[in-house]
């Protein structure tokens, strides 16, 4: 017999590993958006800008345009990209900047279900990623799977996003390239389904990530669309708030 529509149960909190005994459930995530601006002939004026106003996130340079400028912000709160952010961007000294709208990407931190600690995965890890002084190098990037991966079972789903985490893992345990992987449902304007986020000491490891994930099936046979690609140099990030 089937069941009444409104006997559903919805349940959209993000779940982690069990640890000792009890299940990880948190309804709170991390909401990171890129915008991308050319036409800056002074990138020092945006930053002013953008430091006076208190924006917390990063500011990246365009390897692939000498006047254009990424921006990363970050916040648990989407309200406040069409609040304060937005009060931000409007500023004077961004009026003469020209926004690439393909660039844009917003997308929010998810779970898996494995996380060991599901706060830190959700909200602290990415921040420790996109702020670290250390790593200055990041290429962002949109994607989408076909239908077809949607239809496999759990178990062959799994199985191929354990390939692709075994390469992520193996990168970032060498400190060559550390990832952030947001969800986008419904938030893109491509309908992309993830925003990804390299992030490293040096370029070429993480254009060597992109290369060697295109061998592993999900890329090779599930990718229905992967770019445009944000490549960037941290000109100014802020700094990490202690817990």
């Amino acid at each position: 017999m089937s069941s009444h529509p409104n006997d559903l149960r919805l349940d959209i909190q993000e779940k982690g590993a069990s640890r000792e005994g009890q299940s990880q459930t948190l309804n709170s995530r991390l909401f990171m958006q890129l915008q991308v601006f050319g036409s800056c002939n002074d990138s020092s004026v945006l930053l002013h800008s953008l430091k006076q106003n208190g924006f917390e996130g990063v500011v990246y340079e365009d390897v692939n345009d000498p006047r254009g400028v990424g921006i990363l912000a970050m916040s648990e709160d989407p309200k406040y990209f069409v609040t304060r952010l937005r009060r931000q961007l409007t500023d004077e000294a961004f009026r003469a900047v020209v926004q690439k709208h393909e660039y844009t990407m917003l997308g929010r931190t998810y779970s898996t279900g494995f996380e060991g600690d599901l706060q830190d995965w959700l909200l602290k890890r990415p921040l420790r990623t996109c702020l670290n002084p250390e790593w200055p190098w990041a290429i962002w990037y949109p994607l989408r799977r076909t239908g077809a991966f949607a239809r496999l079972s759990p178990q062959e789903q799994g199985a191929i996003l354990r390939e692709h985490a075994t390469i992520g893992r193996a990168y970032g345990e060498a400190d060559l390239g550390h990832d952030v992987r947001l969800a986008c449902y419904g938030l893109d304007t491509h309908d992309n389904d993830f925003v990804i986020g390299l992030i490293g000491r040096e370029l070429y490891p993480l254009s060597h990530i992109v290369q060697a994930m295109r061998k592993t099936k999900q890329t090779s046979e599930y990718i229905q669309a992967m770019g445009p690609f944000f490549v960037g140099h941290v000109l100014w990030q802020s700094s990490l708030k202690p817990d």
